[in-house]
């Protein structure tokens, strides 16, 4: 089973069948016992996604009308993290000595390592339109720090500082190059940012309380993430260039993050409550939530024309696909209210970067995954 053990559900109907649309017959094309997620898909229906073998390798791919294996750069693993509308992906993949690289995958090319800065490991985790990525490398000094490429991929990758702290991650990027992600203040606590060509990095604050992280941005700059709150809950936020709004509030119970925004400002998550996982979508201005039991597993992203993609839990494993963001499920507050909070509404994913060097490897938590990255010892 894929390493992802945060149980997302997304766009269920309560009381009503439901099913989610289907990439083409279930999943990206695995065998046998082989596990599948969807990860991000793009207008015009290309999937990036991962196939997990039972052996637990896993293995990027893309899903363009058939299975095209995008191999590694020279070690056994590698995952897609992004995909833009030429099918252009990026992710991450092992070379021949067992560091995890940056790549990003063009279409009749070969995978490109994208280097690092200065340090043994990088990973890609966002594209742009026109090929620009982001993501974070390992520096000289052993700390990650947020990257992105030229604006058509090319290039050296630039690091992006921090906010003061020793490291930094990008966990997007949209057509006007502004990133997002995470970075760590002095104190060491982590907070979103945003980072606007030749105006550096800004820290977008909390709703109150210690830390923030973002998670993805759309064409009009609206950012979404989850804040610490000041009662120690994480509630997802969306901030539209002025302020932070608290969606988690309009769900009014347990931890939430907003993973993913489209162009369209709409906005999907998820909901913990306890040991249950729940999902949330906020879209024309109502906020609806989605029980246990229906629809995806997981959901790592929406698309222009409205298709959510990540995975069903089908045999104890993840099997890869789609739905529509108009069904309906639970609605919990009705949109006026928040129209006039915000003008436009909501992110790998990738949500919530922990470093953990006394493990040696890192821990990507959001808020429908966990990752965990070894390095080889050196």
């Amino acid at each position: 089973m894929l390493r992802m053990p945060i149980a997302v559900v997304l766009f269920g109907i309560a009381g009503v069948a439901s099913s989610a649309q289907q990439l083409h017959p279930p999943g990206l094309g695995e065998r046998g016992n082989e596990a599948s997620i969807a990860v991000d898909i793009n207008a015009a229906g290309q999937v990036a996604g991962i196939i997990e073998e039972e052996s637990g390798r896993q293995r990027a791919v893309l899903w363009n009308k058939r299975l095209i294996e995008l191999g590694t750069l020279g070690g056994s693993d590698s995952f897609t993290k992004g995909i833009n509308i030429g099918g252009d992906v990026v992710g991450s993949a092992q070379d021949s000595d067992g560091h995890w690289r940056a790549f990003v995958y063009r279409a009749g090319l070969s995978m490109r390592d994208l280097g690092t800065l200065g340090g043994g490991s990088s990973y890609g985790m966002g594209i742009s339109r026109s090929g620009q990525a982001v993501g974070f490398a390992d520096t000289s000094d052993g700390y990650f720090h947020a990257f992105t490429t030229g604006p058509t991929g090319d290039g050296p990758l630039v690091d992006l500082g921090t906010l003061g702290g020793n490291i930094s991650y990008a966990a997007g990027v949209n057509t006007d190059g502004v990133i997002v992600g995470t970075a760590a203040l002095v104190d060491g606590y982590r907070r979103a940012f945003i980072y606007r060509p030749g105006a550096g990095m800004k820290d977008l604050g909390t709703l109150g309380g210690r830390s923030s992280s973002a998670t993805a941005v759309n064409d009009s700059g609206v950012v979404v993430g989850a804040s610490e709150t000041p009662d120690r809950h994480w509630h997802a936020f969306v901030h539209d260039g002025k302020k932070m709004v608290d969606l988690g509030a309009l769900i009014g119970y347990g931890n939430s993050f907003a993973t993913a925004i489209n162009a369209a400002g709409h906005v999907v998550g998820s909901i913990r409550v306890g040991d249950e996982r729940r999902s949330f979508v906020y879209r024309d201005g109502k906020m609806t939530v989605h029980p246990g039991g229906y629809g995806l597993y997981l959901v790592n992203s929406i698309n222009a024309e409205e298709l959510v993609i990540g995975a069903k839990y089908v045999g104890k494993k993840f099997e890869a696909s789609t739905m529509h963001s108009a069904q309906r499920a639970v609605v919990t507050h009705g949109g006026n209210d928040m129209v006039m909070l915000i003008v436009a509404v909501l992110a790998a994913t990738t949500g919530i970067v922990i470093y953990r060097r006394r493990y040696r490897g890192i821990v990507l938590e959001g808020a429908n995954r966990i990752i965990r990255f070894k390095f080889p010892q050196n």
